[in-house]
């Protein structure tokens, strides 16, 4: 008797595996929604009684739910539902990025009725980690959906295929359009006016899916953008792309100038080192970058000079990089002397090196800082509302990120990923449409200024730019950990609903 080859073996596994994916979507869209009853107290004193209602959404490729048409995902949404709150109230949809990111940041960071306290300074707090009552909830404005896109928190796809397919910006685009639009028909909310909210590769997301969700009929009242990456040009250090590189040096200035680093005038304040490198970019450094080899011994020593100055780096590092600091330099560099590396989304925080001193990038201390306090926080409150927290919940996929296809349409790679195109369209289809924009000035993920730059480039009329507002905060990526900035960010955001013409109407 022969024994059966490697070969054969696999095939079996291989379908066996298939079945088990497609069984577990098929499963999880059969469950009912987990519904939990629970109320939060306001800042003001006033009670809001809301109802939990945490359930999975199928996705279709022809976006027809049906008996011919197999689901392709079982998408996991939490929703946040005033009680006795009627079918007309205003309703927003919320993501974060990654791009293999869960919701929980903004869903216990800023959004929901309950919140991970996070130190202000963006250091980690002691544990345990629960979550408490957020009194700024956005829920006395608006019911709240968080949703989980494919292959995060719980949610999953029906085949490999199907991953490939939806790990990718058109994809998860087409297959959140189709999740808005399963949850609108089923909760009967077709009257509510329509909000997203996105942060990080979100607002990538975010951009794309209020044009794609404005080409199926449906309109949005307003979208909030935090800390954005609608254009990743500007964001990825790659040779041949000097955006990044002037972009990122007034987050640099004011990242110095808080560990102490800057001298002089820019050293004086935030606002006065943000101030100067804003003004060298934009009369010096960019004309030098351009210029390269073509500039003279003198210009490139006042150059050299000055972007040590307002980075706070030695100038023979600002030699050695050819003019050029590109993120990872800076993290290493800034407070080498003292052992300590700089946080990528909280740049106020710092974390040690090894002994070693190596320049390898193992950890961001700024996510770090947050990272245990939400996922174990997250999980107790699932587990409390009900839902089975036995199979694992992605709150940040690695390998999601990592098999991500960033190209778009018929684009085959050598492209930068962008949907400032998709919002600019967004915004000249719907003259409704209002943009709220948040950034933290010790953000070195997504800076203030590369966002200033991509909004400054948005292909709209001074009329339909004139419905965008941008809001700056003295915290990093999440801005909302620091409790002055959730304040802020919650007042600002209000007062920005109210403007609105449905708000008003």
């Amino acid at each position: 008797m022969s024994e059966a080859t490697p070969q054969a073996n696999a095939k079996p596994e291989a379908e066996e595996a298939k079945k088990r994916q497609r069984e577990l979507v098929d499963r999880l869209l059969q469950q009912a929604a987990v519904t939990h009853d629970a109320s939060v107290r306001l800042a003001d004193g006033r009670r809001l009684d809301y109802t939990v209602s945490a359930a999975y959404m199928p996705t279709h490729a022809d976006g027809i739910e049906g008996s011919h048409a197999q689901p392709e995902c079982a998408v996991f949404t939490v929703a946040y539902l005033l009680k006795n709150g009627g079918p007309r109230r205003p309703l927003c949809f919320a993501f974060n990025g990654g791009p293999g990111s869960s919701s929980v940041w903004l869903q216990f960071g800023a959004l929901g009725p309950k919140r991970v306290r996070i130190e202000d300074d963006g250091s980690m707090p002691l544990p345990p980690y629960a979550v408490e009552d957020n009194p700024l909830t956005w829920l006395e404005h608006f019911d709240l959906v968080f949703v989980d896109p494919p292959h995060t928190g719980w949610s999953v796809a029906a085949s490999d295929d199907i991953r490939k397919k939806v790990l990718g910006v058109d994809g998860d685009v087409a297959a959140l359009t189709e999740v808005v639009r399963q949850w609108l028909a089923r909760h009967k909310r077709w009257t509510s006016p329509l909000l997203l909210a996105g942060e990080s590769y979100g607002t990538t997301r975010g951009a794309a899916l209020a044009d794609k969700l404005q080409a199926e009929g449906v309109a949005l009242s307003g979208l909030v953008l935090v800390s954005c990456a609608m254009d990743l040009q500007t964001l990825v250090f790659a040779p041949g792309n000097d955006l990044p590189y002037s972009l990122f040096l007034p987050g640099y200035a004011c990242v110095a100038q808080y560990h102490g680093m800057l001298k002089g005038e820019a050293g004086a304040s935030p606002a006065a080192a943000r101030a100067a490198a804003e003004e060298f970019v934009q009369h010096d450094y960019v004309k030098a970058l351009h210029a390269g080899a073509r500039l003279t011994e003198s210009e490139r020593r006042r150059i050299v000079q000055r972007v040590a100055e307002l980075t706070g780096l030695k100038p023979a590092l600002v030699e050695e990089k050819n003019l050029r600091i590109a993120d990872q330099s800076f993290f290493f560099e800034l407070l080498r002397d003292q052992g300590l590396i700089v946080g990528r989304l909280e740049a106020r925080v710092t974390g040690p090196m090894a002994a070693s001193r190596s320049r390898e990038w193992e950890f961001d201390p700024g996510i770090e800082a947050l990272s245990g306090p939400y996922t174990m926080a997250a999980q107790a409150w699932f587990a409390e509302i009900g839902l089975p927290v036995e199979r694992r919940y992605e709150i940040l996929s690695y390998d999601v990120h990592k098999q991500w296809n960033w190209n778009r349409g018929e684009d085959k790679g050598n492209a930068f990923a962008s949907t400032s195109a998709d919002l600019a369209r967004a915004m000249r289809r719907n003259p409704h449409l209002r943009v709220f924009v948040a950034s933290g000035y010790y953000d070195l993920g997504t800076p203030y200024s590369a966002t200033d730059y991509s909004l400054a480039q948005l292909d709209i009329t001074p009329e339909v730019r004139a419905r965008i507002t941008h809001h700056y905060y003295d915290a990093g990526h999440m801005m909302y950990t620091r409790e002055p900035d959730l304040r802020k960010l919650q007042r600002e955001l209000v007062a920005w609903w109210a403007e609105t013409p449905v708000a008003r109407r």
